[in-house]
């Protein structure tokens, strides 16, 4: 796991605050509004700010096989 964790703390601010801003704009268009799929990217953002390891550096790595 220690491959895809993200060291920088201004990286890790940015996957947070963007995450955030597509949460408010999921919340101002009305949660039964939204599409479910809108909300994986969010969640992916979010995790990946608060823990530091990225979801999508994960999926990307596995679906084209880069050790």
């Amino acid at each position: 796991m220690k491959q895809y964790r993200i060291n920088s703390p201004a990286l890790r601010l940015t996957f947070f605050i963007m995450g955030l801003i597509v949460s408010s704009g999921i919340a101002l268009t009305g949660i039964a509004n939204a599409h479910w799929l809108l909300f994986v990217p969010t969640i992916f953002l979010i995790f990946a700010g608060i823990t530091g390891i990225c979801p999508s550096l994960i999926i990307s790595k596995w679906l084209f096989k880069e050790p």
